[in-house]
């Protein structure tokens, strides 16, 4: 997608996603056989329900009718949120994942390393983890600096409680 699609495109998206208080994640434009496919994903701090991608979709498209943003050839239009895979990269993201296991590759003094914790607290300069203990042993904490992280993805948990089970 060229630069200015994209910009032309971010223009004409971002007021109807941020007048549903939702955050433009990302904008792809790539081709599916003879046709464009246009991929938006949005999401917020309460999440994204399928009714809002929907009335979203059908804004969007609407709004897209009447320009030419999309070239003349046929395209499909996708909203969505975004995938429980998805990377970390912004610091609202990791907001959105406190109480959340997550994967990190870090990079301290040019050292690589991996680390599995559950993101307990994030502020501006970094996060504040909780490692799980091996064998028995108790969690412990840990501060990680966000120029120290090169890439962070959440961890998929199929056997945690959540708070309201641990509160019963």
């Amino acid at each position: 997608m060229s630069t200015t699609q994209s910009d032309r495109l971010r223009g004409l998206v971002e007021p109807l996603v941020h007048a549903r208080d939702l955050d433009l994640e990302e904008i792809e434009v790539s081709r599916a056989g003879r046709r464009g496919l246009l991929r938006i994903v949005v999401d917020s701090d309460e999440g994204v329900e399928l009714d809002a991608c929907a009335e979203l979709s059908r804004a969007i498209s609407e709004k897209l009718d009447e320009t030419d943003a999309m070239g003349e050839g046929e395209y499909v239009l996708e909203v969505s949120s975004p995938g429980a895979d998805r990377p970390l990269t912004e610091h609202r993201h990791y907001v959105r994942a406190t109480g959340r296991l997550a994967r990190f590759q870090l990079t301290t003094d040019g050292a690589a390393e991996e680390l599995v914790a559950r993101i307990m607290a994030v502020d501006e300069a970094g996060l504040d983890l909780e490692v799980p203990g091996v064998k028995g042993r108790k969690p412990t904490a840990r501060r990680v600096a966000f120029a120290d992280i090169a890439k962070a993805r959440v961890e998929i948990e199929f056997n945690r409680k959540d708070k309201k089970e641990e509160e019963a």
